[in-house]
């Protein structure tokens, strides 16, 4: 059974991958702004409970994969890294992470750079630990991404993933679906004039293959011992695995 492939632009041609780009790089200026409102901020600890599962392996080399504006980065900085490298598709997310990062003076310690996720530049066994937050559900090619990821970890070293995922359960996931699909667009287009950068939001999540689904993938690509963490009720997970 293929891949469903959701594009954010789904009347336009190009690739998933392309439209990727262009959504990230219409909404860059506001996205902050709405990923903490919508999120009622608590992406916040998402991220730092991420960051806590990373800590006993003590990495100091870390990339930080479809980085945004760096949120997950800076967060990182918490574990003393020796440098922590950012890299996403979209040039104008880049910009407003590196903009973020000169205002707080920490360019000493963390570099973004602009690159395909599944195309990475870097060597083979280059890093000591890889986050990833609400970046996998956008690849294109969802296997390759990860196999990138994988190479280019150091045996023993550890990934985090954090993705929005489906509840199950009454009434969590009667009021995640409301929320996903009728007031995130709403406010989505209202704040950042791009409608469809926030339809696409629910319509990925929905196609993503999550918990059990996405840590076979993680196995097969070549991850071991992956572990899930649900959060706030089953809205989003935490995947730790091992090279």
């Amino acid at each position: 059974m293929g891949e469903t492939v959701v594009k954010p632009y789904s009347n336009e041609s190009g690739s998933k991958k392309e439209q990727v780009a262009t959504m990230f790089n219409n909404i860059a200026g506001r996205y902050d702004f709405l990923n903490h409102f919508l999120s009622l901020g608590i992406d916040v600890l998402w991220r730092k409970k991420a960051i806590r599962l990373l800590k006993e392996g003590q990495p100091k080399n870390i990339l930080d994969i479809a980085t945004g504006t760096g949120d997950f980065a800076i967060e990182s900085l918490s574990l003393n890294p020796v440098k922590v490298t950012g890299v996403d598709i979209s040039m104008g997310m880049v910009e407003v992470g590196k903009a973020k990062i000169k205002k707080r003076k920490l360019e000493d310690k963390i570099e973004l750079l602009s690159g395909d996720s599944e195309n990475l530049p870097f060597a083979d066994n280059t890093f000591d630990a890889i986050t990833v937050g609400f970046g996998v559900r956008n690849f294109e090619n969802l296997k390759k991404g990860l196999a990138e990821m994988n190479r280019v970890l150091k045996p023993g070293g550890k990934v985090a993933v954090l993705e929005f995922s489906k509840p199950t359960k009454f009434p969590v996931k009667q009021l995640y679906r409301f929320y996903f699909k009728r007031i995130t667009p709403l406010i989505g287009k209202i704040m950042s004039k791009d409608a469809s950068a926030y339809s696409y939001l629910p319509e990925s999540v929905q196609a993503f293959p999550d918990g059990e689904q996405f840590t076979a993938i993680l196995k097969e690509v070549g991850f071991k011992n992956p572990v899930i963490h649900p959060l706030t009720f089953g809205i989003a997970t935490i995947y730790i695995a091992q090279k």
